[in-house]
């Protein structure tokens, strides 16, 4: 698949059926851990920004784009039918992949992360919009720092379940340094960095309207829904993004 490097961070380009046929051929396969991150410009940034998750992002074997802004660089940089019309929205992944499971009995799903109650709103939602998918799973680790032999506690539960797509919903960069630390250890299956996408499928979160996602404008609903927690993040990272792809004379780096 090929990839376009925006301020430093490898983009596939790539597209929804893309990204599942990508993921469900892993997912069939079964050999190892594959770690899966939907990256929007909070990641890009953290990504130029942070030594320490830099490291973490390239333990990641896919990286698609989550954010339109992403999606416009990509496209500078790409020709005539390479270009992308659309970016890979984490929560509408986890959606098609979802779908594109359903009456596959191979292909069983974990989730990891979030309250019991977020949990069981998943799985009621799911259970009732993609009958046929089989949701394994789920667990929510304790809040806070971890006690001992939680990790193993985890493996195990996914290892009965024979899950091998596996919803992680840990928060950034939690999630991501979680899984790029123990992708050595852990069951193998395909390990998504998810994101806010448990609160919004289970009707926790509004998601912001399609004009608005269209036009690269979802953080501005994000903050206005939720001020405290989100503005300082949205304000330095996205500041950090059109800072860095200002001063980023580099040729562009592709690849397949």
């Amino acid at each position: 698949m090929k990839k376009v490097s925006i301020i430093g961070l490898p983009l596939a380009c790539t597209d929804y059926a893309g990204a599942v046929e990508w993921v469900l051929e892993r997912a069939a396969e079964g050999r190892e851990a594959v770690a899966v991150e939907a990256a929007n410009t909070h990641v890009a940034a953290l990504n130029r920004h942070d030594a320490e998750f830099a490291e973490t992002i390239r333990r990641f074997d896919l990286v698609v784009p989550d954010g339109m802004p992403l999606v416009w660089s990509m496209n500078r940089r790409l020709a005539g039918a390479e270009r992308l019309t659309d970016r890979v929205y984490g929560p509408t992944l986890m959606l098609e992949a979802i779908r594109a499971t359903e009456g596959r009995g191979e292909f069983r799903h974990f989730l990891l992360g979030g309250k019991d109650t977020t949990l069981d709103k998943l799985r009621e939602n799911f259970g009732r919009d993609f009958p046929g998918t089989t949701i394994a799973d789920s667990y929510s680790p304790p809040f806070g720092e971890w006690p001992e032999g939680e990790f193993e506690r985890i493996c195990g539960r996914i290892r009965e379940s024979r899950a091998n797509l596996v919803w992680v919903g840990l928060g950034c960069p939690k999630q991501e340094h979680w899984i790029a630390r123990h992708k050595d250890r852990l069951p193998p299956a395909v390990y998504f960095g998810i994101g806010a996408a448990f609160a919004f499928h289970a009707g926790e979160v509004s998601q912001a309207p399609a004009f608005l996602q269209r036009n690269g404008l979802e953080w501005a609903y994000r903050i206005a829904a939720e001020p405290r927690r989100l503005f300082k993040r949205y304000f330095v990272h996205n500041s950090l993004f059109l800072w860095y792809s200002l001063i980023d004379r580099q040729p562009p780096s592709t690849d397949h």
